[in-house]
């Protein structure tokens, strides 16, 4: 053969072997039969057989399944696995969709199987370049919100409406594989996976750590066990699946959305089945992921795609656990890069070093310090905080820890993508609180130029008291009226500063990480002086009791102007007082009058 034919006819062959054919929907019969490929153990592509029941016609939006016993293997036994999402079928060899969905409980290995035109349709969007942010914005998190894992509302595609539960078929749930996480961590983060769509399981094989180069994409073929990797390393997160089509680089999986993100970048790797373990509401594969393949790419409503070879953008994290900083524990992981994502994968991560290392009920302190990094940012968002109690310290610790990457990451700034996260967290076995029991002064007239002498009183474990004296020198030309002073932990001063800004869009992103790093953290008093003038902030930055002139301006273009907000009292200074290594609780307030 001429050396100059050669590569053309390479690549003829590569692209006839690329173009597997399709069996149409609208050919599709009852009583038709097919052959489905899965992978029952180990890596070994299994054959089972499906005979066709029909055509569910307008389950979803433009969407129809079609319906299907499976039978052969062990399904007589376990039904339709979790796991089994994506297995291909084919009818006369060729391509017609991947099981997808199934009845919970139901006595019969039926299935819903996803048309393989409804899978290309939805997943040929343009990949993103590497290390591109997810398309869309999510919500900004507010430093008020209580629940950091509550998760978007996953639909079910009812077969009739008003259906129970028992009677409609639902997009088969996505198992999720959790390495080195603890028992207490999937019983506390149970509920929002399973919202999710995802059925948290522990992971039980040292196939947890994915180390090594790209695997050969040759081994992947339809039928094969893939797992999404949305954490990897001391800790790990794996949602498996099954390839239903191979397109040259192109693979396609699941046969049902994995989170509904749309554009993303998610890192998965070749996985092995372990065993299968029969469940009565909806039996499993438990499995171990191998060795990197590709990136998904495209997660929709009806499959997630991906190229093989192309390496996911992951954030490298590192969280070190001491007790009375001795004995420290380190943790070195990967995750993904998401605005949804990683803040609740760091949550959890934090909740599961703590409750593996540390006492979890009883009187305990813990304190978490650390930083994230960003990449096109020179300044990082830094972490210092203390929580104390007799129980829930490790959910309060893990919270505090992603609300701040949370509200950076979900504030609509592009450029603000993770680069490293770095975290400490300390533990002591000891009650480390103490109460603002009163706050005195020493003279409650004063005149411009007077000192007042302040004394914040704050009670300790068996009643101790510590006295905090302050001075304070009224300004002069102060004019008359009201001054207040309040003593306040550093929760109460956060809302107080900064209740305004968090109710407005930031303007740059060092702005909005300029917020993050000005909050008070709770192992400190703070003494704030204010009167009852109206103030303003602009861009974040105080301009308190402004001149006549400049409050009517500033009043009168705050519909117009970007950035201007209204107080509602000005701050006139602040002093901290430092509590030392305890969390200060607690608020007092104080007034003198100024006179001429």
């Amino acid at each position: 053969m001429p050396r100059l034919l050669f590569p053309a006819v390479l690549l003829c062959a590569a692209g006839l072997s690329a173009q597997t054919a399709f069996f149409p929907l609208k050919d599709i019969r009852p009583g038709m039969h097919g052959t489905g490929k899965t992978v029952f153990q180990g890596s070994r592509i299994d054959e089972f057989q499906v005979e066709i029941l029909g055509v569910l016609e307008n389950v979803g939006p433009k969407e129809s399944l079609i319906l299907g016993r499976l039978s052969g293997g062990p399904l007589e036994h376990t039904g339709v696995m979790q796991g089994m999402s994506g297995s291909p079928v084919y009818i006369d060899g060729k391509l017609a969709g991947a099981v997808a969905m199934a009845f919970p409980f139901a006595k019969d290995p039926i299935a819903g199987i996803r048309p393989i035109e409804d899978m290309v349709r939805a997943s040929t969007a343009p990949s993103p370049p590497a290390g591109s942010s997810p398309a869309g914005q999510r919500r900004a998190l507010a430093f008020g919100e209580k629940d950091l894992t509550r998760p978007i509302p996953r639909p079910e595609a009812a077969l009739f409406s008003g259906a129970s539960a028992d009677s409609r078929m639902i997009e088969i749930a996505t198992p999720i594989s959790f390495g080195g996480f603890s028992r207490a961590t999937l019983e506390a983060f149970a509920p929002q996976l399973r919202s999710l769509g995802l059925e948290p399981r522990q992971g039980i094989t040292a196939g947890a750590k994915i180390e090594g180069p790209m695997g050969n994409p040759a081994d992947l073929k339809p039928g094969s066990m893939i797992s999404v990797q949305l954490m990897a390393g001391d800790l790990s997160v794996g949602a498996d699946g099954t390839v239903t089509y191979i397109d040259g680089t192109r693979v396609y999986a699941f046969g049902h959305r994995f989170l509904a993100v749309g554009s993303t970048d998610l890192p998965f790797a070749k996985s092995d089945v372990i065993t299968l373990l029969a469940n009565t509401n909806t039996s499993f594969k438990l499995s171990s992921a191998r060795e990197w393949m590709g990136s998904i790419s495209q997660d929709h409503n009806t499959a997630v795609a991906g190229e093989l070879g192309r390496r996911a953008s992951m954030v490298p994290v590192s969280i070190a656990v001491s007790h009375n900083s001795r004995h420290a524990e380190s943790y070195q992981m990967q995750m993904v890069d998401d605005p949804l994502l990683s803040p609740l994968l760091i949550q959890m991560a934090v909740f599961s070093t703590i409750d593996a290392t540390q006492r979890t009920v009883g009187a305990s302190s813990i304190r978490v310090t650390g930083e994230f990094e960003f990449q096109n940012s020179p300044v990082a968002i830094k972490l210092n905080n203390m929580f104390s109690g007799d129980n829930g310290s490790a959910m309060q610790v893990s919270l505090s820890a992603a609300v701040p990457a949370a509200y950076v990451l979900q504030s609509g700034f592009d450029s603000l993508r993770l680069k490293r996260v770095v975290l400490q967290v300390d533990a002591s076995d000891r009650k480390k609180q103490v109460n603002i029991d009163a706050l005195t002064v020493s003279r409650h007239e004063v005149r411009p130029g007077d000192k007042v002498t302040l004394t914040v009183v704050m009670v300790g474990d068996n009643g101790a008291e510590t006295r905090y004296p302050l001075e304070y020198q009224v300004p002069i030309g102060a004019e008359p009226g009201t001054l207040f002073f309040t003593v306040a932990d550093g929760a109460t001063t956060n809302l107080a500063d900064f209740r305004q800004i968090l109710g407005v869009n930031p303007h740059s992103a060092a702005q909005l990480i300029s917020t993050v790093n000005n909050l008070h953290p709770n192992t400190k008093a703070y003494v704030r002086i204010w009167r009852a003038d109206p103030a303003y902030q602009l861009e974040g930055a105080d301009l308190p009791d402004p001149p006549a002139s400049v409050s009517l301006i500033l009043a009168g273009s705050q519909s117009t102007l970007a950035g201007v907000t209204q107080t509602r009292n000005s701050k006139i200074g602040e002093m901290e007082i430092d509590a030392g290594d305890q969390v200060v609780n607690g608020a007092k307030t104080v007034q003198v009058e100024i006179k001429e």
